[in-house]
């Protein structure tokens, strides 16, 4: 009874979760200009809009320039925050943990506001390094969680056995740590770039009108003219997210599988 009780909840709470992005996704593919049920036919002229017309067109191809730049800012940085984050012996480290973490709970609009202030300062604020170094702040903490993770579950003996047999420590992390860390390395960079690709907040305040990026197109698109192009594109980003996870989790499967071999 109590096994078939958590089942039904587990059902429900994957209802809850689902129920928006299974109301909201039809939409894209209706031949009407309103957002509404029942969908007089079947068409796909709002995503040849999304391509077609130039607003979306360059937004697109910002959020994918963006995106691309975060990703690999933030897997570079969060793996490296990571290995230093896994000794043992680092001074506060408790405090170091605690402050890479410090985006994911600080509100977006107070980031915004300060790296605005910041980046006019600097020299990059409405510029590409502008916005992808303040998306990088926040998908750094994501990648420093999946990396953590999986340098927890690595035995530190291996890496000690390669040491002994002469490995210099380079050699170490790009034979051995690496290899079995991949699989968190990449679930990072998935959940940076997912974070870059939904985030609009900061953006509104970081990026000019050449930076707008597809959620920022959407965002303002809601707040002039409603259009189902916005439901078009909410369901590219869903589906491409969707093959990043999965492509995420065949290389973990993957890497287990070769794991269990040696």
């Amino acid at each position: 009874m109590f096994k078939a009780s958590r089942i039904i909840f587990g059902l429900l709470v994957v209802v809850f979760l689902m129920a928006p992005l299974l109301v909201i996704l039809p939409l894209g593919f209706t031949d009407s200009i309103f957002l509404n049920y029942p969908m007089p036919g079947f068409s796909l002229r709002w995503f040849r809009e999304l391509f077609t017309a130039d607003s979306w067109r360059r937004a697109i191809i910002n959020s994918l320039i963006v995106g691309t730049g975060t990703t690999i800012l933030a897997t570079v940085l969060g793996t490296l925050a990571a290995l230093g984050l896994r000794d043992r012996l680092l001074p506060f480290s408790g405090f170091f943990k605690t402050a890479f973490l410090l985006p994911m709970v600080v509100p977006a609009v107070v980031l915004g506001v300060g790296m605005q202030l910041l980046f006019v300062r600097l020299g990059v604020a409405y510029t590409y390094p502008g916005v992808i170094i303040a998306h990088t702040v926040l998908a750094i903490p994501f990648v420093v969680v999946n990396v953590s993770a999986a340098l927890d579950g690595i035995d530190r003996r291996v890496e000690r056995a390669a040491a002994s047999l002469g490995a210099p420590p380079a050699t170490v992390f790009w034979k051995v740590t690496l290899p079995l860390a991949i699989p968190g390395v990449l679930s990072g960079a998935v959940f940076a770039f997912a974070t870059s690709l939904d985030e609009v907040v900061l953006t509104l305040f970081v990026a000019g009108p050449n930076q707008r990026t597809l959620a920022r197109q959407m965002f303002s698109t809601i707040r002039e003219n409603i259009s189902p192009a916005i439901a078009s594109a909410a369901f590219l980003f869903i589906v491409g997210t969707i093959i990043l996870a999965l492509f995420t989790l065949y290389v973990r499967a993957k890497a287990q599988k070769s794991a269990r071999r040696g």
